[in-house]
């Protein structure tokens, strides 16, 4: 490898395709659902990883979007968005069969460790997408890995809820509510939300978490890791959380950001190193995926 590829890790491993339409589904909450045929993006995205999607061929700002589902053999990925903006309205008028140009798979992706088996994922909002794919994955690795995913939302959940046929001790009476796709896959799933949602918690996620972090003795917490990806707040009581039971934590954030590539350092945060210096990082290739404790340090 000569010295610029070296420079440049993310150099041969992001694309630009034309991806075609498949599926775009919208639900409640202007939250859409859509399948992109993205053969090249597919082959290399990992949990955690994001592209980024001109909305409409007549406005060239893009915006990134987490991946939430990939199939290399089929080449298509699934990603989910929600209608903040001018762009993203223009993006939910997509059909299928139109194309939309993306770059991709851009990112630090998250990382399974055999040591830690039973990986915690928390997902809030549009934060849900890496948590699926990250559950996927481990499912794809079921004999070293046994995950459970909690979703939060404060609009409903882009998907009709199921009451999970798959029980988790410790947890209060009464949240039963599932995603049907975990369910589908043998994952236990668990929703939580300020909106009094039949069978969802009706509290923070973190909350959820902790109540079943609680049931576990040492053995089985020293073999818990978490991940989360949603709003800051979200993710800076998912680093106490870590904080409180001493367990490793990965984070992804979320900021707004303008080539995605690391050109620009619009997207900057930052990072506190171990020897207690701190450093500007990039999230779109640096990150988004960072050690809770480089973003939402110990105190004392």
């Amino acid at each position: 490898m000569n010295a610029d590829a070296h420079n440049k890790p993310h150099r041969d491993t992001v694309f630009v395709e034309e991806a075609e339409v498949l599926e775009h589904h919208g639900y409640d909450g202007k939250q859409f659902i859509m399948k992109l045929q993205a053969p090249k993006t597919a082959k290399h995205a990992l949990p955690g990883s994001f592209i980024h999607l001109r909305c409409d061929a007549q406005r060239p700002m893009r915006r990134p979007l987490s991946i939430m589902r990939s199939d290399q053999q089929k080449g298509w990925i699934e990603i989910l968005y929600r209608v903040f903006g001018e762009g993203t309205e223009l993006l939910s008028q997509n059909p299928v069969g139109s194309h939309l140009n993306l770059m991709g798979p851009i990112g630090k992706p998250f990382e399974l460790h055999p040591e830690r088996p039973l990986p915690l994922l928390l997902g809030g909002g549009v934060g849900i997408p890496p948590m699926v794919f990250i559950a996927d994955e481990a499912r794809k690795q079921k004999a070293t890995y046994q995950p459970m995913i909690l979703m939060g939302s404060e609009t409903p959940f882009p998907f009709k809820t199921r009451p999970s046929q798959i029980m988790i001790p410790g947890l209060p009476d009464g949240v039963i509510a599932a995603m049907p796709l975990m369910e589908d896959w043998h994952i236990p799933s668990r929703l939580a939300s300020l909106q009094s949602f039949p069978g969802v918690y009706q509290g923070y996620i973190t909350d959820l978490a902790r109540a079943w972090l609680k049931t576990l003795d040492d053995q089985q917490r020293n073999e818990v890791e978490l991940f989360a990806c949603g709003p800051h707040p979200m993710l800076e009581a998912v680093a106490t959380l870590a904080h409180e039971f001493d367990l490793p934590c990965q984070l992804s954030l979320e900021e707004f950001m303008a080539c995605a590539i690391g050109g620009c350092a619009g997207c900057v945060v930052k990072v506190h190193n171990d020897d207690g210096t701190t450093a500007m990082k990039r999230v779109c290739v640096d990150g988004p995926v960072f050690p809770a404790e480089a973003i939402f340090p110990k105190a004392g």
